[in-house]
């Protein structure tokens, strides 16, 4: 495995890095999107190291597969500011990442499939939607739901998680969450610049209101390619049950993986799903069923030099 640093140049500059296999090339290749907020090229936070793209590569490569991911806008080596970026910007740069995967020369341009996780998953759905040209989509925690629905879904889903003294502090000062974030909604509705300020915190206002008017299945509708869809059944922040809205709505096949015990993170918690076991859970690798899933179904879309790649199937499991 060898890592190339390079740069994608579009609407921004993105510092990114380009990783070949120990492989004949060129080879097929995947092109990474990772999650939403300030994330870089390995899918990893300041205060959280998700590292949930710099596995799918290593993967990839050891399966004889290129992949290329980046840093977001002003995140790592990429200059910007990753809040006066909208919904619609990250499809722009994607966009711009695949050209130049595409372009080079250890890259077999047909045969590139686009993978990515949460937000990446809706930003690689929406580029295949625009009708780029690409073999193939991997979405990891996929949401099927319009933003608006699926952010309050996600506070029903997380208040009960709370530590029990956020949970009380809740009670005390008679606070529902949904309700608080219905309201922040109302206000970020009002606003008109890329960047504002709620609740004492600058918010990335611009994308908001684009995540939260954005519904992914308009998206799927238009997708014709195959399909790997992939979501934990003690996710908290997708709905587990939108894997059967994406099977449906796609016409092209769809192959749907619900992973017992997988969290958002795509790791395995025990008990109760919960937020506040992410710190330990981001201490152990991805699961390496994900990571299989993902790379076997990739040699079977692919094929080899001499091959041809397995005919599509539509499977709901």
């Amino acid at each position: 495995m060898r890592d190339v640093p390079v740069q994608v140049s579009g609407p921004a500059l993105l510092a990114a890095t380009l990783t070949l296999p120990d492989a004949p090339l060129p080879a097929p290749a995947v092109l990474l999107a990772s999650g939403s907020g300030p994330l870089d090229r390995d899918s990893n936070h300041r205060r959280a190291r998700f590292d949930i793209t710099r596995q799918l590569a290593c993967a990839l490569a050891e399966a004889g597969i290129a992949s290329l991911r980046y840093d977001k806008r002003g995140v790592g080596g990429s200059p910007g500011d990753w809040r006066a970026a909208g919904l619609h910007d990250n499809v722009d740069d994607l966009a711009a990442a695949l050209d130049l995967l595409q372009s080079r020369r250890e890259v077999d341009g047909d045969r590139v499939v686009l993978a990515g996780h949460s937000e990446g998953a809706i930003l690689a759905t929406a580029l295949a939607a625009r009708g780029a040209p690409v073999a193939g989509l991997v979405l990891l925690a996929m949401s099927a739901t319009p933003g608006e629905e699926l952010l309050r879904w996600q506070a029903r889903q997380i208040a009960p998680t709370l530590p029990a003294p956020v949970r009380f502090l809740l009670r005390l000062l008679r606070l529902d969450l949904e309700k608080k974030v219905a309201a922040n909604h109302e206000r970020i509705r009002a606003t008109t610049t890329d960047v504002a300020r709620i609740g004492g915190a600058r918010l990335n206002a611009r994308w908001t209101r684009e995540f939260m008017a954005h519904d992914p299945r308009q998206d799927l509708h238009r997708v014709a390619v195959p399909i790997l869809a992939v979501t934990g059944a003690k996710d908290l922040q997708v709905k587990p049950d939108d894997l059967a809205v994406l099977a449906a709505t796609a016409p092209g096949p769809v192959e749907t993986h619900l992973v017992p015990d997988l969290t958002h993170t795509l790791r395995r918690q025990p008990g109760p799903a919960s937020l506040s076991a992410y710190r330990k859970e981001l201490r152990s690798p991805v699961d390496a069923e994900v990571l299989g899933t993902v790379g076997d179904w990739c040699l079977r879309r692919f094929g080899w030099p001499g091959t041809h790649p397995e005919r599509p199937r539509r499977t709901n499991t």
